[in-house]
């Protein structure tokens, strides 16, 4: 039973409703959004809106693709379900649809609610025993951006138009302000072809190899045991800021979960040098990623993975069993020959290749077969040993699992555009998918038993 104050009749009685009954884990939860928005509410004052019915009422937006706030609040007044799930009364009011705009950019972005309600439901997965946290996937999907191509410009016009940052629009500021992030403007110094007037932070591709369109990357990293979300971020749509997020993600989650996984998969968009060297070097953890190599060749002639490396007398041996070496001058000074950590060319004798029978496959356009060693090419080659192996195959397997989230993200949860604008808002609707997908394992995989009474 729940006290609740009869206003209708004008007298000051108190009745009792039947309500929802809670576990501790649900007070607690409850508690701590509240005491987590404690310091944002004024003590005095007209009665505030509770931010729990808030979030809960979002959850339900998201859960089940439901895009308009409008629309959300039309059904949570209709649907008895939704209004079991929010804690609401039959004679209860709804909150107006331009309260969650009001909080969203106001006391949920300060006090960074958001991200604290996904933490909540990935600390409740790892409780229930569905985050194992030895083995994680990394990936990033395009969604489209809430902008049209003809309502945008070249960079340059847009940015020889006097702007004032005080009477722009909020998504204009954000871009502003996010001109020095490595998410956003300084991921890359390439400068798009079209800049969106309404979100210059979105950005313009093609990397759907179809029409081109304004769009934002999620990225995702999970937990390859039940698929479970461990983090989430927003980032522009290109390879440097997606590597900067899933770096920021491994971090981030072990300084909030303290977990720290032994493998990690990905496809070769992560497979530079430097973040091999970041992953296996610094963060320890081996990584089941194709190396994004340049040496492989497709016009039928020998790549650099046809020449076998000799480590101990720092040579290539060529397919006709030449040697190759980074100088073949002699030093007095034996260090001046010695191998250091930059690129190394690798040239074989022209005498070796003029008369050898495979130089048509090797070499037909110059007189000598050169390769070229990379700085880290150690590290690229553990790299190769790692998907090699038999767990490769496992490793990948169990890596599409983001992929089937990024699916029902967009099929089934409805978010194949955006609805909000600029990098909060864009980072704010991937939280909540994120946190709605991850409310959907424990009641899937650890469904509670019947309510009593």
């Amino acid at each position: 039973l729940r006290p609740r104050a009869d206003t209708k009749s004008g007298m000051n009685k108190t009745r009792y409703i039947l309500a929802k009954p809670q576990t501790c884990t649900e007070m607690q939860d409850q508690f701590s959004i509240r005491t987590h928005l404690a310091d944002f509410y004024s003590h005095t004052g007209r009665p505030s809106i509770d931010p729990e019915l808030l979030i809960r009422m979002l959850l339900v937006g998201y859960c089940f693709g439901i895009r308009s706030e409008r629309r959300l609040c039309e059904e949570v007044h209709l649907n008895l379900a939704y209004r079991w799930f929010c804690r609401l009364d039959l004679a209860d009011r709804l909150p107006d649809h331009s309260t969650f705009s009001k909080n969203r950019h106001g006391r949920f972005r300060e006090s960074d609610l958001l991200r604290h309600v996904f933490d909540m439901t990935v600390a409740r997965c790892m409780q229930e025993g569905l985050v194992g946290g030895q083995g994680f996937a990394v990936d990033a999907s395009l969604i489209s951006a809430d902008v049209q191509k003809q309502n945008s410009s070249n960079p340059d016009d847009w940015a020889a138009r006097e702007i004032n940052p005080s009477d722009a629009p909020r998504a204009v500021r954000e871009y502003l302000d996010t001109l020095d992030d490595e998410a956003f403007g300084a991921a890359t110094t390439t400068k798009p072809k079209f800049t969106a007037h309404a979100d210059p932070a979105s950005q313009w591709t093609a990397a759907r190899k179809g029409p081109a369109f304004f769009a934002y990357s999620t990225n995702y990293l999970i937990d390859t045991d039940h698929s479970v979300i461990v983090d989430v971020d927003a980032c522009r749509t290109n390879k440097t800021a997606e590597v900067g997020a899933m770096r920021k993600m491994l971090d981030r989650t072990e300084e909030r979960f303290g977990i720290k996984p032994d493998w990690i998969a990905a496809d070769t968009a992560y497979g530079s040098s430097d973040n091999l060297v970041w992953l296996a070097l610094k963060r320890q953890i081996l990584p089941f990623i194709p190396v994004f190599d340049k040496g492989e060749r497709t016009d039928g002639t020998f790549s650099r993975s046809d020449f076998t490396w000799d480590d101990e007398n720092d040579r290539y041996i060529c397919p006709g069993g030449k040697e190759m070496k980074h100088t073949w001058r002699t030093y007095s000074d034996p260090a001046r020959n010695a191998p250091s950590w930059k690129v190394r060319k690798y040239r074989a004798l022209k005498s070796d290749c003029t008369g050898c029978a495979l130089k048509e496959k090797c070499c037909p356009n110059s007189e000598a077969r050169a390769v070229h060693r990379e700085k880290y090419e150690i590290v690229r080659d553990f790299t190769r040993q790692c998907t090699a192996s038999e767990f490769n195959v496992t490793a990948q397997r169990r890596r599409k699992k983001v992929e089937m989230l990024f699916a029902h993200l967009k099929r089934i949860l409805g978010l194949g555009r955006l609805r909000l604008r600029g990098p909060c808002g864009v980072q704010d609707e991937f939280t909540l998918a994120a946190t709605a997908q991850n409310l959907r394992k424990p009641a899937k995989l650890k469904p509670m038993g019947p309510a009593l009474g």
